[in-house]
């Protein structure tokens, strides 16, 4: 015998199903942020002692906007910024550390450089590096090998160079550092022909763009020209500018050879791409469509330098 139904009967049973389908989806949505929202991991900046003039080279008031922004999306992180260089405690301060985020001055200045054998302890245990700009320029040899071990790549003086230029990012590789981030072009001091591992083990080219013929009009010299970089250059060779790096024992890198301008971090994908890398080091999970935060301010992008905020001239 068939059974029927009277209206407010079926208005009863859509109802069910529609609260049913409805609290499923929420689950379901609640369930793809528990990894962002509950993940802990512990990030510690240090940043270099003041550099350059006003919004350039702005180590502290950089660190401080990326770990901000870094604790507004991901909220269990535990992020710390060290000032003006090496800890005084030491190593043991990025003892419980994921990741370690490096920007400074590089070269023979870099902060790392006394510390090669107490931090790579620290990068034995797989804490995760970033070094950022000038940070990833380290003096060949026994600092620029253990760069290569620590993040796959370096800026290397007679190899690597250093104009200011304006790259356009097309194309990103499947990487978890890539997600979200969309086309961009950014006119920076970005370091290209990089030294990186043999047959580039273990390295994955994140943004990558053909330099002008113009990064190639100064004079040969430690940053700004070789035989070698001018030859690949003049063959068309596509530039790795950042790049993420797997370490033997699990261990994560990545070099991010921009930085130069502080006001390139208001840059929605300059960022991302910095805050991606970041919680990828951490061996966190990068959610699906990437580190996403609010643009800063320029209150917030005046904050923190290390040098006071030039008088404009007046006006005749």
């Amino acid at each position: 015998m068939k059974r029927r139904f009277s209206a407010h009967q079926i208005l009863v049973l859509l109802a069910t199903l529609i609260v049913t389908s409805v609290a499923g989806d929420l689950a379901i949505a609640s369930d793809s942020n528990t990894d962002s929202d509950t993940e802990t991991k512990k990030i510690v900046f240090i940043a270099g002692r003041p550099s350059h003039g006003y919004g350039a080279h702005e180590h502290y008031a950089g660190c401080r906007l990326l770990a901000e922004s870094l604790k507004e999306s991901m909220p269990g992180y535990d992020v710390t910024v060290i000032k003006n260089g090496w800890p005084e405690e030491g190593a043991e301060a990025l003892s419980d550390a994921d990741s370690v985020v490096v920007y400074c001055d590089g070269g023979p200045r870099h902060l790392l450089n006394p510390h090669i054998d107490e931090f790579d302890t620290v990068m034995k245990s797989g804490t995760g590096l970033v070094c950022i700009h000038y940070g990833v320029e380290t003096p060949k040899g026994k600092t620029g090998d253990a760069f290569l071990d620590w993040m796959g790549g370096y800026f290397e003086a007679d190899w690597s160079v250093n104009p200011h230029w304006e790259a356009e990012f097309e194309t990103f590789p499947d990487h978890p550092v890539s997600r979200g981030v969309q086309p961009f072009k950014t006119n920076d001091e970005w370091y290209f022909h990089m030294r990186f591992r043999d047959e580039m083990k273990g390295v994955t080219p994140i943004l990558s763009a053909h330099p002008p013929e113009t990064t190639m009009r100064r004079a040969d010299g430690p940053h700004s020209g070789n035989p070698h970089v001018r030859k690949a250059v003049a063959a068309g060779e596509i530039q790795h500018l950042a790049w993420a790096a797997d370490r033997e024992g699990g261990g994560r890198g990545f070099g991010f050879t921009g930085g130069h301008f502080h006001w390139n971090w208001a840059d929605e994908n300059f960022r991302k791409v910095m805050l991606n890398a970041i919680v990828w080091t951490a061996h966190g999970e990068v959610p699906e469509n990437g580190v996403t935060t609010a643009n800063p301010t320029q209150d917030e992008l005046e904050a923190n330098q290390d040098e006071p905020k030039p008088a404009r001239k007046a006006s005749s």
